[in-house]
């Protein structure tokens, strides 16, 4: 499997929300899981501005997107109002992605739930970053396609407390913040190409 087959794979088949955004922050694609949490149908949010789907005000002016993206990445959290008026708060993490040949932007939603907020993870500067080993790609490629840590372990037979030091060893290498943004940079970057072959 090549590497732009496995993105396709993982953003289609994955459980976790996922959408592309152009530079205007239209949607351009999204998959399944972002369709449910929406309750919305796909039609109804293709070609629509991702802060269509925010509750209350775009989380970013045009310049804060546009100083985000000169970065090259961010993380946060949103409240995403659904078809039947509810709200649920995701914790996402955006990246920019090389894989489509455009220059789009990989959206990531995590966590969401309709209880309330979440407690805030660490960063790491980009110094710091270092590569995955075999193991933690496995385990952050089980997590694009939206398996829980239980799963994961049963999956790989291994513990579900290693699962979770995978996770926290990925993104103490990768400087991400959340597993969102984990997934996003794994994916938008092909670091998970290795997994490919």
């Amino acid at each position: 499997m090549g590497w732009a087959e496995l993105f396709w794979t993982s953003f289609k088949r994955s459980q976790n929300a996922m959408a592309l955004l152009d530079e205007r922050r239209r949607c351009v694609e999204v998959n399944g899981a972002l369709v449910r949490t929406l309750g919305q149908k796909r039609d109804a949010i293709l070609g629509k501005h991702a802060w269509d789907f925010v509750d209350g005000a775009p989380l970013f002016t045009e310049p804060e997107w546009r100083a985000r993206m000169a970065r090259g990445e961010f993380t946060g959290e949103a409240m995403l109002t659904t078809a039947d008026g509810g709200v649920v708060a995701v914790h996402f993490a955006a990246h920019p992605e090389t894989v489509t040949g455009r220059r789009l932007v990989l959206f990531v939603a995590l966590d969401a739930t309709r209880r309330g907020r979440f407690r805030r993870r660490y960063s790491q500067t980009d110094a710091e970053r270092r590569e995955l080993s075999a193991r933690e790609q496995e385990v952050v490629e089980l997590i694009s396609l939206g398996k829980t840590g239980r799963e994961i372990a049963d999956e790989l037979h291994i513990s579900h407390d290693t699962v979770r030091t995978h996770v926290r060893n990925a993104q103490e290498k990768l400087g991400a913040r959340s597993r969102a943004q984990l997934v996003a940079m794994s994916l938008g970057d092909g670091r998970l190409a290795a997994l490919a072959s």
